[in-house]
């Protein structure tokens, strides 16, 4: 499955006036205020049992997320984590059609909550509300799940990419991976860690442009001391199946480095 913007979110997302959406076509860093991007939920014991499979989180009324925890699972085993976030006007049932899959094929237990509003918090007033939520998702996974701490990961599409490179600087010493899948921007506040970071972005991208992520984001990424792997694609605002195999095929090589 490719993911990409149908035609009615494509017109919401440049119609909207939120900072930050096409602010990366000049900067690196979004126009908001910010609290604090911190995440607190950290792997442990699971004292909970998980079921197989694709489930609700059950954690919000409206907006809430999604869980998916492989067949191959045991608790006894620790596994990697992907902590997925979805694009404006989007939700975390976004990424399944293709990211189960990829979940059973590689491993990995895939988190995707969805943001409190029709896009994440830091396009509007600053870190807030998500980072909230986020956390309480992450405790509920860690309370269920076995998770290996070495192999936890964010990834993300359009504002989801923005959101993911912002948490993943402050969060570094969390995230070893990140993976953004045609970013606009990158909110700076204060870095721990340096995450290796795998970022794409389609050469005729109408919504977020794609010379701004080669030629400021990723060398600011870089500067600020992430290994960068960059693939610029022939496409539009979207993410290939071709680009997630190799984004998958990335996080596999850098977690067994």
């Amino acid at each position: 499955m490719t993911m990409r913007y149908t035609r009615r979110e494509f017109v919401a997302v440049v119609g909207t006036s939120a900072v930050g959406l096409l602010a990366g076509c000049t900067s690196t860093t979004a126009i908001a205020p910010a609290g604090s991007a911190r995440l607190n939920a950290r792997p442990g014991t699971p004292s909970q049992s998980v079921q197989n499979g694709l489930q609700t989180l059950n954690l919000g009324s409206g907006r809430d997320g999604q869980l998916y925890v492989p067949l191959a699972y045991s608790p006894s085993s620790q596994m990697p984590l992907g902590l997925l976030m979805h694009g404006a006007f989007g939700s975390g049932s976004s990424w399944f059609g293709s990211y189960d899959d990829r979940a059973e094929t590689h491993g990995f237990i895939m988190l995707a909550p969805d943001s409190r509003e029709e896009t994440w918090d830091l396009m509007g007033d600053g870190f807030g509300p998500d980072i909230e939520f986020i956390d309480q998702a992450l405790e509920q996974t860690f309370d269920r799940c076995a998770i290996d701490p070495a192999r936890i990961a964010i990834a993300g599409f359009s504002d989801g990419a923005s959101y993911a490179l912002s948490l993943a600087l402050p969060n570094g010493d969390f995230f070893g991976q990140a993976i953004a899948y045609s970013p606009g921007f990158f909110k700076e506040t204060v870095q721990r860690g340096a995450p290796k970071c795998f970022v794409s972005h389609g050469r005729s991208d109408p919504v977020l442009s794609s010379n701004n992520t080669g030629n400021r984001l990723v060398p600011r990424l870089q500067e600020l001391g992430c290994a960068v792997e960059y693939v610029s694609f022939m496409g539009g605002h979207e993410v290939p199946d071709a680009i997630s195999t190799r984004a998958m095929s990335w996080l596999d090589t850098t977690w067994a480095a």
